[in-house]
């Protein structure tokens, strides 16, 4: 045993927990804790400009490293309350977190003194655990019980506020006899994999949900493995893409009122029994639960026991971590193939592979100012297939949903649930701190961009390269589009006549924020795009500036103000507002019937 602050026992855990990296803003209230990092030099540290800009740093860090988990690290008062919105980002999207703050001393504590808020009961409807430490020899326990919490059953953040007396009160500790607690995650058992595989041999037109908590599981390979056995097409959610390659044969495409595409919906309403892994059946997945349950039956897989029923009743549901299943339904389905119990399902694989062959939305659009659909065009054509997609919500992530191609788990990052605006900026950072050897790709629109755009001087101070791509029609594009249904456009605008934009610059007069100007003021480099054909060399720019700077680098696409991108109320009632490239006329989103007509078939690239 040894005598320390209590602060010193915390960073000497955060080590055996295998903490190597955190983000934060120091404080007065939260410098004792800052003491004990600098003075073990474990633990790197990224400062951030903003606090919620360190918690989504953190999410983003969790999200792009299995196994991990990112540390946000604030003083009292305000630190704690801009971590809010990162600890429902998490929390909504089961992303274990750590958010630390500092606090005032004890005996100030509900006597209003300067930035003593109670953030413990604040926080405590987006955690999974929030706790004020108000005894020094608690500090190690807390800690532990943390990485237990955050790291067993469904994962999900927890904070822990530390009164300045706290951290500073001397406790005997023995760091050597310290070890993490035995996660807990349920299994499922053979029983219940039988009764699953055998209401999937009852049906003719079987899919596979799969879900980001096959992602959080480590489990993509057995997801594919499995899929591959009983020959069943898989339909990721928005938090699962990548759990299955996009060119796989079995990917099916993706199923919902906006991130979505349309073979995906016409092959989930032709389907009359899903297995979901893993998934939370959120209603942009799903619209109503009348039109998207209708005809089919229903086995829910999720390591939650309250998720199983909570959107609907499933025929059966099984209470699992994601990879115990997956890796459980693999061993049955092996042994069923092997006994010759799996039922012939290559009439109704091909049936999908046709509609995902034809039932198309177009991309190349050559006008002047561009159309969005074409940026992500030239994206899939130049990124390869480990790059890592970073963006949360609006209509350049919904667009980046229906028109990029994602082939690896991990290479979506996307805030599904809460979507806060600003996430994308520094989640893009705390994923390039993750991995530091990946080809990172963020994706905003601008008013996404400018929400958190201070957090570009992180990535310039702490040499965290990434690209970033903007796509800017100067508007707030999914409000605006939204808007139609009340006849209005209404204050969600952004254009405006920058009077500091010189008239025989590069700069779009009435575009308003120069984005270009404000990225290199704050040590970044940045290049514009104002024509198709000046694609693939800006791309190419921008990779050797971020090679020779070390930098983040804004690529920035000028759009036409107003593009509707498809969406609609149903998975049968998509209002395609764009040219699609329905290359067989028998294709029917309504009732997902397709003729298998192969002299009709035509590969899309032969279509203009």
């Amino acid at each position: 045993m040894a005598k320390m602050r209590a602060v010193d026992a915390a960073v000497l855990v955060l080590e055996k927990e295998g903490i190597t990296c955190a983000f934060g803003v120091p404080g007065a209230a939260i410098n004792p804790f800052y003491s004990a990092m600098k003075a073990r030099g474990s633990i790197r540290h990224i400062l951030a400009r903003h606090v919620e800009g360190a918690s989504h740093m953190a999410e983003g860090y969790t999200r792009a490293n299995a196994g991990n988990i990112g540390v946000c690290i604030g003083t009292s008062g305000p630190a704690g309350t801009d971590m809010i919105t990162g600890l429902y980002s998490a929390q909504a999207d089961s992303i274990p977190i750590l958010c630390i703050t500092g606090q005032a001393p004890r005996a100030k504590l509900y006597k209003e003194d300067f930035q003593a808020v109670d953030i413990e009961s604040i926080s405590k409807p987006v955690t999974k655990w929030s706790v004020t430490v108000r005894e020094p020899a608690l500090v190690p326990q807390a800690f532990q019980q943390a990485f237990h919490l955050m790291r067993s059953g469904r994962p999900g953040p927890v904070l822990i506020d530390l009164p300045i007396d706290v951290q500073q009160g001397e406790i005997e500790f023995d760091i050597d006899s310290y070890f993490p607690l035995e996660v807990y995650k349920p299994k499922a058992n053979r029983t219940q994999i039988e009764k699953a595989l055998q209401m999937m041999n009852a049906h003719e037109r079987p899919l596979i949900v799969s879900g980001g908590g096959v992602i959080n599981a480590d489990a993509s390979a057995l997801l594919t493995e499995f899929a591959e056995i009983v020959n069943v097409p898989v339909i990721p959610t928005l938090m699962g893409w990548g759990t299955i390659p996009d060119d796989h044969r079995l990917m099916a495409g993706m199923c919902g009122l906006q991130t979505s595409h349309r073979y995906g919906n016409a092959t989930m309403l032709r389907g009359d029994f899903v297995l979901g892994i893993g998934n939370r059946w959120a209603n942009r997945h799903t619209g109503s639960v009348e039109t998207y349950t209708k005809g089919r039956k229903f086995v829910h897989v999720d390591i939650e026991p309250t998720q199983i029923g909570r959107v609907f009743g499933p025929d059966l549901g099984i209470v699992s971590d994601a990879k115990a299943a997956l890796a459980l339904f693999v061993e049955v389905a092996r042994e069923w193939k092997a006994a010759g119990k799996l039922p012939d399902r290559s009439e109704w694989v091909a049936e999908c592979e046709y509609r995902k062959q034809h039932m198309l939305r177009k991309t190349h659009y050559d006008q002047v100012p561009l159309k969005p659909q074409r940026v992500y065009q030239e994206m899939n054509e130049v990124f390869g297939r480990d790059t890592c997609y970073v963006t949360t919500i609006g209509l350049s992530q919904i667009a980046g949903a229906q028109f990029l191609k994602v082939y690896n788990p991990r290479n979506w990052i996307n805030c599904g649930q809460a979507g806060p605006l600003g996430w994308t900026l520094p989640a893009a950072l705390g994923v390039r701190a993750a991995m530091p050897d990946k080809t990172i790709v963020a994706l905003s629109g601008d008013y996404d961009f400018q929400f958190l755009i201070e957090e570009l001087a992180v990535g310039a101070q702490h040499k965290l390269p990434y690209l970033h791509v903007v796509v800017n029609n100067s508007y707030l594009g999914l409000i605006r589009q939204a808007q139609r249904g009340f006849q209005m456009d209404f204050e969600v605008s952004l254009a405006f006549e920058n009077i500091n934009v010189p008239e025989d610059g590069d700069a779009i007069p009435g575009y308003g924020v120069d984005h270009v100007a404000v990225a290199e003021g704050l040590g970044c480099k940045a290049i514009r795009v104002k024509s198709p054909n000046e694609f693939k060399d800006a791309f190419a720019q921008a990779k050797a500036l971020m090679d020779e700077h070390q930098v983040p680098v804004v690529v920035e696409f000028i759009l036409e103000r107003v593009t509707n991108i498809a969406m609609g109320t149903e998975i049968n009632n998509i209002n395609e507002f764009e040219d699609i490239l329905c290359l067989d006329p028998t294709l029917s989103i309504e009732t997902g019937w397709v003729s298998m007509r192969k002299a009709d078939h035509r590969e899309p690239e032969e279509v203009d």
